[in-house]
């Protein structure tokens, strides 16, 4: 896999979150589990800045989860983990930490969580792909528009 970290979250929440849920669960059942932030589901601001005043304006807002842990093995090795998702979903987002910070580390369950990784970025590719068929093909070239012209004063 040749993923950065950074795009990991990502390319699970290809993934139902039921299947990342119980995963992450089935992952971390002789582990200790410890939140560094709590889970928390709410909502983000995006804020643009005004080009003519300088001023701050919100255009909308989002639904986001975060979730920063620590995981410890019995052997005494610990990982840090962290995600953040644009779902309001505070369980989504500890179980992609947890997978997150069981990757990153190279615990037990690793690799199984490599190749959910593998295939969300095939499936987030492939999906990738068709919206750019769809954005390619709703393309308008606006200079045939020009010619157009040219052609109706050539026949009056």
């Amino acid at each position: 896999m040749n993923l950065e970290r950074t795009d990991w979250v990502r390319a699970l929440t290809a993934h139902p979150a039921p299947l990342l849920n119980a995963l992450a669960t089935k992952l971390t059942a002789e582990c200790e589990v410890k939140l560094t932030s709590l889970p928390q589901a709410g909502l983000g601001l995006l804020t643009l800045t005004d080009g003519a005043f300088h001023e701050p304006y919100y255009l909308g807002e989002f639904p986001l989860s975060a979730c920063r842990l620590e995981i410890g093995l019995a052997d005494g090795r610990r990982a840090d983990g962290g995600a953040q998702v644009l779902a309001d979903d505070a369980g989504l987002a500890r179980s992609l930490a947890i997978l997150d910070a069981i990757l990153a580390a190279r615990f037990p369950g690793w690799d199984t969580v490599s190749e959910h990784v593998a295939s969300g970025a095939r499936l987030r590719s492939d999906e990738d792909h068709r919206r750019s068929a769809i954005l390619a093909a709703t393309r308008v070239d606006f200079a045939l528009l020009n010619n157009a012209n040219e052609d109706d004063d050539e026949t009056l």
